[in-house]
């Protein structure tokens, strides 16, 4: 019998396979991901007892096949429509499709009949099984806001659609790989990195990393490569997941606490994975134009190829932030380059750098620990345990809770 983790990591690794093989043979997007949790609440309450079967993903399949023709049966009135329905059987559902649906789902809800935020909150929970909840603090709006379709204020009105209205417009689209490939890729490299982020570092809960989900970030990734090998943005983002999943072993100690860049070990760095995303970075920035993502995993290339925290060659990294700002001028990279401008021009000048910044929700609780980090290494303690202390209480993050804590207690009362 399994644990309750890893049952639950094997559920999670299957879900969006799942379902991508529902809508491949049904349709009905809406409906197919209304069955998948059915299948996987059967699914959680009888392995335990009996045992994962030897193909878990077909078993999920078919009880969630089952489930769908169900609640199609109910839903349509017409003679017409139940036939249809009760024509539909479940057909070699003991055999693991042969090939993975999970690319095709990626693609499909990243439709360009959808708006881009739609696209994204649609794909976070379809593919990347993130919960509403999750969804919402990735883009900052209320929980309530992203289920119901609530934009977060009227000039965004406009942009924000609401996953039930993204269900909707996705019904009946046909399912397969696009030819237009190239027109939805800027949707889908944002949604692969913002799952990665997700399991590299936990929005939530008590562990620092959900390794399945970047796992999963880095695998769908890969697969898209395959399909867009000339793509630099997609050879970019493959490499930028590699050189930072690369340090994950080290990020954390033995009781899973928080361990910062600057104090992990490096011996424990993925040595491979970081001759792979250095190779894939250096490929991309020498066919034309850097974009976002190559510029990002340049960054992450000059980290993980420093023989240590004080070798690392922050004028070339500022270098690189002052030309991905102005290509991408968010608060999470105005914020990183006030860290390079600290560590280049003193802490003083990164703190300058911070004002720009304040009262800006996006940047969330990294903007005070930054903060924190700064005024502690120009001297102003107190100023800087408070700066932690006001970190702290915005993550839900425990071991980025227990980790600002105890920045701001060595600090003194």
């Amino acid at each position: 019998m399994r644990r309750t983790s890893e049952l639950e990591d094997l559920l999670r690794h299957h879900a969006p396979q799942v379902l991508g093989a529902l809508v491949r043979r049904y349709g009905h997007f809406d409906a197919a991901e209304d069955a998948v949790p059915e299948a996987l609440l059967a699914a959680a309450g009888q392995w335990p007892a009996e045992g994962v079967p030897d193909n878990p993903r077909g078993w999920l399949i078919r009880v969630a096949s089952r489930r769908l023709t169900d609640a199609l049966r109910a839903e349509e009135a017409r003679r017409a429509r139940e036939e249809r329905v009760a024509a539909l059987s479940v057909r070699d559902t003991d055999r693991a499709p042969r090939e993975d649906d999970t690319v095709s789902l990626l693609f499909l809800c990243c439709h360009p009949n959808l708006t881009p935020p739609a696209q994204i909150a649609l794909t976070l929970r379809a593919v990347g099984g993130l919960t509403t909840a999750e969804i919402a603090r990735a883009h900052l709006v209320p929980e309530a806001a992203m289920a119901m379709g609530v934009p977060p204020g009227p000039s965004e009105a406009e942009n924000w659609g609401s996953i039930s209205r993204a269900r909707q417009k996705v019904r009946g689209v046909s399912f397969g790989r696009p030819d237009n490939w190239e027109e939805r890729l800027p949707a889908v490299l944002h949604t692969l990195y913002l799952i990665f982020n997700e399991g590299y570092t936990a929005t939530s809960g008590t562990s620092l990393q959900r390794r399945e989900l970047a796992g999963e970030a880095i695998r769908l990734t890969r697969t898209v490569h395959r399909l867009l090998p000339d793509a630099c943005e997609v050879t970019g983002l493959l490499a930028l997941l590699l050189l930072t999943d690369a340090r994950r072993d080290a990020r954390t100690g033995p009781h899973g606490e928080l361990v910062p860049l600057d104090e992990q070990d490096r011996d424990r760095w993925d040595k491979a994975a970081i001759e792979e995303g250095v190779a894939l970075v250096t490929h991309a920035l020498g066919q034309g134009r850097a974009g976002p993502y190559q510029l990002r995993a340049a960054i992450a290339a000059v980290h993980d190829e420093a023989p240590s925290a004080e070798a690392t060659d922050w004028r070339e990294i500022l270098g690189l932030y002052d030309i991905l700002v102005r290509l991408v001028p968010g608060p999470v990279e105005r914020l990183n380059r006030a860290v390079a401008v600290a560590m280049v021009h003193g802490p003083r000048a990164g703190l300058a750098e911070l004002d720009a910044l304040e009262g800006d929700v996006s940047a969330g609780h990294r903007l005070d620990a930054v903060r924190g980090h700064l005024l502690e290494r120009a001297g102003a303690c107190e100023e800087a345990r408070a700066a932690y202390e006001s970190a702290a209480a915005k993550t839900l993050s425990l071991p980025e809770q227990r980790y600002l804590h105890a920045r701001a207690a060595r600090l003194g009362p």
